[in-house]
């Protein structure tokens, strides 16, 4: 009897692969590339295959749904966001859709607070200096700010969002706002107030954007947005790039709207080389790495697989999106 097949449409981390390469009750196909699977080759790849395992740069679609083999039992993304799949159309299908959340929650965490940090501090102009080997210490330029006193801003207070709280809250703020559907019972814990989102942009010195990318959070920073700020804040997104409408955060850095910004996340991914932003002195850019830890990769790598083979073999999943 033919074993049920898994397709992979990435390499994935050594521990992890390592665990895919031995399994014995399942056929691994997989794309063993640390770059995007080409979507001629994800297409063939999904045809005759039981469990599709796959990353959040796979658009999973009406077009990969139709191309699937009509016996598919399970979608299992690499990822605890899921905005690259068209969730009408899973459930339509009657598919189980497999997720990654918790496990990168601290990794993200510590890279908002790195960008924080790296943007409050001009990091980025710091970095150019010692490239181009000029400069010494100065008394009067290349200053940045601090923390201590200020105000922070948490758009979205979900895990990542009060794990970034956490960390931040050591570093002095005086006050600490968030935004979320509503508030939180224990809100007091993190010493913290649910605001309107108006009055944190009003109010915050650096705003650190964690909520997932929806249809009410598409574009959600754009020019009306960042008129709002102070002139001194510091924008950091560590969620989705689609939040941040990209040519109205250039037209705020350049026209002095807001301060700084620090970004994990873009459209596309990556910026183009000579693209404003990447060339932007006061904009500090990661190759979206939020989650990129030898832990967290092999946890969520871990997770995926639990989830594709418990849908293979008629088991309820780890972590499943609720459709």
């Amino acid at each position: 009897m033919s074993r049920p097949v898994l397709f992979v449409t990435r390499e994935l981390p050594p521990q992890a692969q390592k665990r895919l390469d031995a399994l014995t009750d399942v056929e691994v196909r997989q794309s063993k590339s640390t770059k995007a699977i080409s979507r001629s080759d994800l297409l063939d790849g999904v045809a005759t295959v039981d469990g599709l395992l796959c990353m959040l740069s796979d658009k999973i679609d009406e077009e990969l749904l139709s191309a699937a083999n009509p016996l598919l039992k399970v979608i299992s993304t690499c990822s605890v966001g899921y905005d690259h799949v068209d969730t009408e159309l899973v459930k339509r299908r009657g598919l189980p859709l497999g997720y990654t959340p918790d496990v990168l929650t601290d990794a993200t965490a510590d890279t908002t607070v790195l960008l924080a940090l790296m943007a409050s501090r001009r990091a980025k102009e710091a970095l150019c200096i010692v490239h181009e080997g000029r400069g010494g210490f100065s008394l009067s330029t290349g200053l940045g700010t601090q923390f201590t006193n200020k105000t922070l801003g948490i758009v979205g207070f979900g895990r990542i969002g009060r794990a970034t709280v956490e960390r931040l809250a050591p570093f002095g703020f005086s006050k600490i706002m968030y935004t979320s559907r509503r508030p939180l019972h224990d809100e007091a814990k993190l010493n913290a107030q649910h605001v309107p989102l108006p009055q944190l942009l009003a109010e915050a010195d650096l705003i650190c954007i964690c909520c997932p990318l929806t249809s009410e959070t598409t574009n959600m920073f754009n020019k009306d947005t960042f008129s709002l700020m102070k002139s001194t804040a510091i924008v950091v997104n560590t969620a989705r790039g689609a939040i941040v409408n990209q040519d109205d955060l250039l037209h705020a850095l350049e026209n002095g709207q807001i301060a700084a910004a620090g970004l994990d996340v873009t459209v596309p991914e990556p910026l183009p080389a000579d693209h404003p932003l990447v060339k932007h002195p006061r904009c500090v850019l990661l190759p979206h790495i939020g989650s990129a830890t030898e832990e967290t990769r092999n946890a969520m790598a871990n997770l995926a697989i639990d989830n594709a083979l418990a849908g293979i073999f008629d088991q309820p999943l780890k972590a499943e999106v609720e459709l």
